[in-house]
């Protein structure tokens, strides 16, 4: 039978309620003795009011009293009693004429409104008490506010329940008044100027502090500051997205409004992997001026993509920061664990792995991301999942470069400036539109996503692109200022970011720079590294700041000289001990390191950038054991500079196309025979080291390798 269901039971009898007379006489006396207490209380306080009054130091006294009733949103009708008691009281004979401070009066009357309401009297009786005074006494406030708290709360059904409240009732209040009085006296005192809004001071009028995912909340906390209040059409500031690729606000649809002030945050929901997520956005304040919407803030992006990571694989640390380009052919082999190998770099050129699969052996990988569903071929993802897992498996730190080569399939991801031209291997990134964009970040997602450590291996470096100094030769686009053109690196750059530390939360993503630091020698209008360098840290900068490394090419000048060491020749007057050294080098690569520790170049943290140096070597043309000497000499420089991680040596094997330039950089030759460099990159840091690497002291010309150190 259920439980609701009732039965007649004519057996039943009524349950009779027994009164304790007694107990019943007993309360009600309580109750009088209470009344009494409160009315002889009232009569004491107004005693001490007449008191004052006779001293002078009460001065004036009314009262008024109104009554109003309305009717709310509801359709709840509410009865308001308005008392309006006014006391002049002295501070002091010497200032008791003094006038009232109508602005104190003000806001003194806002916090008792707000506290006798929040008192409760439960019954929509509300106590306004207006009180002016030159200055605020602690004891005649609360004696005024205690008074009509007690004889109001008498009338209140709720607190006649409440004996507790009833008769602490104003103690709490009244000093929580007291206390929100003078906060509002000093806020009102301190508060901030207002200042007409214009399009002359817009841009700049308010700051984006920070724009960060809440972990708590998942959302987006968007903080700003302002040093005044904005005069505009309404008392609202806006919170606008803009797409990546959108350069200023569109239309009217903003996220959300709130109240003006000079400290703010909005939160608003990160919409994570959906049609209308934010993690590529940026966000921007604006104020309804003349009927239209203007921005008062630069924009700015989410800066911790890593706070809802999927993925959180430790960087494996190592004493050693020897490392190769490697040889796929190689990897099955025990080369790499007989050479010591502790870092490997690994191509990845996005044509290879776009589309749908043709070998029935190695379905296509589908892989939805924002909403939309995106084709990679099955058989060249098996293939970096074998090179991955076993550079993984080997305890190998492993850094992958994404190359943007050109795939007709696939324009969107080509660069507008870039499809009409150019015979170079790699083009820019296109972060200019909607489909552009969206690839990107499914591309950047899919990768990281693939290779954090799941079953498919681990990258933990993501190298964005190649040389991108060299415009012409290694990120072709149309040429362009140093500015628009690193801005149009940097807008790609952010989406790769955020969509790997999204996923990966303690992946490092590095830009990549070659040997031209000063200017640019033999690319066609290409640029200086150190001027991509400086306009890339303030792009990034402006828009918020996140964690980005440089992965740098440190190659001897000129590229098929064997000698690291040389100071003679072209080197003489290229490769210095300044910033504003046309070259870098390994004899010079404490110029970029001393660059990043510059304060304007830190992490957030206050830390020095990751550096990689992620592609470098020396040609056996001229000998093999020059090029041996030029390794060593490079990597006892390396070793002693704390900034950099690691070394990646071009390459395992030499390649037939490099060997025709005079760039036998392998340390094994095509036809698998070692060379002199493989005996010292095995030992150069291990116990054995001086064994194997001590002829390189005879070979450069010096008696020690503290004399390198030193030096560098």
């Amino acid at each position: 039978m259920a439980k609701n269901d009732k039965v007649d039971n004519p057996k039943k009898k009524k349950r009779r309620r027994v009164i304790d007379k007694e107990k019943a006489t007993e309360n009600r006396k309580k109750a009088k003795a209470r009344k009494r207490r409160m009315k002889q209380q009232l009569r004491e306080e107004k005693a001490k009011l007449r008191a004052q009054k006779q001293k002078g130091q009460v001065l004036e006294e009314s009262v008024t009293m109104e009554e109003s009733v309305t009717v709310n949103e509801k359709g709840a009708v509410e009865r308001t009693i308005v008392v309006e008691e006014t006391y002049t009281i002295e501070e002091s004979q010497k200032d008791a004429k003094k006038p009232i401070n109508r602005k104190k009066m003000a806001i003194i009357i806002a916090v008792c409104i707000l506290g006798a309401a929040l008192a409760g009297t439960g019954s929509g009786l509300w106590i306004h008490r207006y009180v002016t005074q030159k200055t605020l006494e602690n004891e005649a406030v609360e004696a005024m506010v205690h008074t009509e708290a007690v004889a109001l709360a008498e009338y209140s059904k709720t607190q006649h329940r409440k004996d507790s409240v009833k008769q602490n009732a104003g103690k709490d209040t009244t000093k929580a008044l007291v206390d929100a009085a003078r906060y509002m006296i000093d806020g009102i005192q301190n508060r901030p100027p207002e200042i007409e809004v214009t399009e002359e001071n817009a841009e700049d009028f308010a700051t984006i502090e920070s724009c960060v995912i809440n972990t708590e909340t998942g959302k987006v906390d968007v903080t700003m500051s302002a040093d005044a209040v904005a005069i505009s059409d309404d008392g609202y500031y806006y919170l606008f997205e803009e797409k990546s690729y959108e350069s200023g606000i569109t239309g009217d649809e903003y996220i959300m409004e709130e109240q003006k002030d000079v400290d703010l945050t909005f939160s608003v929901n990160l919409n994570y992997n959906t049609v209308s997520s934010r993690l590529f956005s940026k966000f921007v304040i604006a104020v309804k001026k003349d009927g239209a919407f203007l921005a008062i803030s630069k924009p700015r992006y989410i800066t911790n993509p890593e706070a809802i990571a999927k993925y959180t694989p430790s960087f494996s640390s190592t004493t050693s920061k020897k490392g190769l380009l490697v040889d796929p052919e190689k990897l099955s082999g025990s080369e790499l664990d007989d050479l010591g190998v502790k870092h490997a770099a690994y191509n990845i050129p996005l044509s290879r792995i776009l589309g749908n699969t043709t070998n029935a052996y190695y379905p296509t990988v589908y892989y939805t991301y924002n909403g939309r569903s995106y084709a990679f071929n099955g058989q060249v993802v098996a293939e970096y999942d074998y090179i991955f897992s076993t550079l993984t498996n080997k305890g190998i730190t492993t850094t992958a470069i994404i190359l943007n080569d050109m795939n007709t399939s696939y324009m969107e991801l080509i660069h507008p400036k870039a499809r009409s031209g150019g015979s170079a291997p790699y083009y820019a990134f296109n972060a200019t539109d909607e489909e552009g964009t969206e690839y990107i970040a499914a591309v950047a997602s899919f990768l990281a996503n693939r290779y954090s450590g799941s079953g498919h291996g681990k990258v933990m470096n993501w190298v964005i692109g190649n040389e991108i100094n060299a415009r012409s030769e290694w990120n072709y686009i149309e040429y362009m200022d140093t500015d628009s053109y690193v801005e149009e690196y940097g807008k790609a750059f952010r989406i790769f970011y955020n969509a790997i530390l999204s996923i990966n939360g303690n992946a490092r993503v590095y830009i990549s720079l070659d040997q031209q630091w000063g200017k640019s020698l033999y690319s066609n209008n290409g640029y200086g590294s150190k001027e991509i360098l400086d306009s890339f840290n303030e792009y990034i900068s402006e828009y918020g700041n996140i964690d980005w490394g440089v992965a740098q090419h440190p190659y001897n000048y000129p590229l098929t000289s064997a000698k690291a060491w040389s100071t003679s020749g072209k080197a003489n007057s290229y490769v210095l001990d300044s910033e504003t050294t046309p070259v870098l080098s390994i004899k010079n690569i404490h110029v970029l390191t001393d660059y990043l520790q510059k304060e304007e170049y830190l992490t957030e943290d206050g830390e020095v950038r990751h550096v990689i140096l992620s592609e470098m070597g020396y040609t056996s043309s001229s000998g093999q054991d020059l090029q041996a000497a030029s390794f060593v000499y490079a990597y006892k420089i390396i070793e002693a500079n704390q900034y950099i991680d690691s070394m990646l040596l071009s390459r395992e094997t030499d390649a037939a196309s490099e060997v025709a330039q005079g760039l036998a950089l392998g340390i094994s030759t095509q036809g698998g025979s070692r060379k002199s460099i493989y005996n010292a990159f095995k030992y150069v840091d291990t116990e054995e080291s001086a064994k194997y690497t001590d002829f390189a002291l005879r070979v450069i010309g010096v008696s020690s390798w503290s004399e390198i150190i030193t030096a560098h």
